[in-house]
């Protein structure tokens, strides 16, 4: 490699590095995530199809927690799975609209157009997966749920995964104090991997179900925030400037 072409692929690494760049750290960051995502669903949907790895385990978790399933444990798991149901979803997705429409935050209507994106499309992604994949639910003899459509992945839990990781990612890009930041991403990830066990703890899911939800809502979450902040990024760029040229 000559030095001219080395100082243009120095140019290129640096601009993906830049954190203020339209197309820098924040795309870089992103790509990688939706990557690392995207690997950890094709492993964990190979298991599936070969019954290998960690597929071979989810009978015997599913079957352990439907034997030991008990009060106060059940109604608990019931109340995650309701609260993100289609109708729970529905709730949460307009109460954080509102609050996004309203915020007084000039990026508010990015997070809005980011909320639009993620959680709706990404449930609609999972239903395309579904029947793709058209894996059987598990079946016990006494079961708490029953449900006809297909198991792989776990809806409930890449609808908890996307509106909880954009809570947690406006978190972390408004709050000031690192504690304050640290609270609200641990509570995220919190009701996103109580939901994940809800619906295996009820007999909806296997674990590897709630697993792949868990990276296809992390692959398509970076895709819609990646997108929403480089779209804010270049318009805030071109307005930059059409100041300097008016001046």
């Amino acid at each position: 490699m000559n030095h001219t072409a080395t100082s243009k692929f120095m140019r290129f690494v640096e601009a993906r590095l830049t954190p203020g760049g339209e197309f820098g750290l924040h795309l870089t960051a992103g790509a990688a995530l939706m990557m690392a995502a995207v690997a950890v669903f094709a492993e964990v949907a190979e298991d599936v199809a070969e019954n290998d790895g960690l597929a071979a385990f989810d009978q015997h978790v599913s079957a352990w927690m439907h034997v030991n399933a008990q009060e106060p444990y059940t109604s608990a798991m019931w109340l995650f799975t309701h609260l993100h149901s289609v109708a729970g979803m529905c709730v949460l997705v307009a109460l954080a609209g509102v609050f996004f429409w309203r915020s007084v935050e000039r990026h508010g209507r990015y997070w809005l157009l980011a909320l639009a994106l993620s959680v709706p499309g990404g449930m609609l992604l999972n239903v395309a997966l579904k029947h793709i994949y058209q894996r059987a639910r598990p079946v016990f003899e006494e079961p708490m749920l029953t449900l006809a459509t297909y198991s792989f992945p776990s809806g409930h839990t890449v609808a908890a995964t996307l509106f909880w990781g954009l809570v947690a990612s406006y978190a972390v890009m408004s709050a000031q104090r690192w504690r304050v930041r640290c609270a609200l991403v641990a509570g995220a990830v919190l009701m996103a991997v109580l939901t994940g066990v809800s619906r295996i703890y009820l007999g909806a899911h296997y674990p590897s179900d709630v697993l792949a939800a868990m990276a296809e809502g992390c692959g398509w979450l970076a895709v819609c925030i990646t997108a929403c902040s480089t779209l804010r990024r270049r318009r805030a760029g071109k307005a930059a400037r059409g100041m300097k040229m008016e001046g």
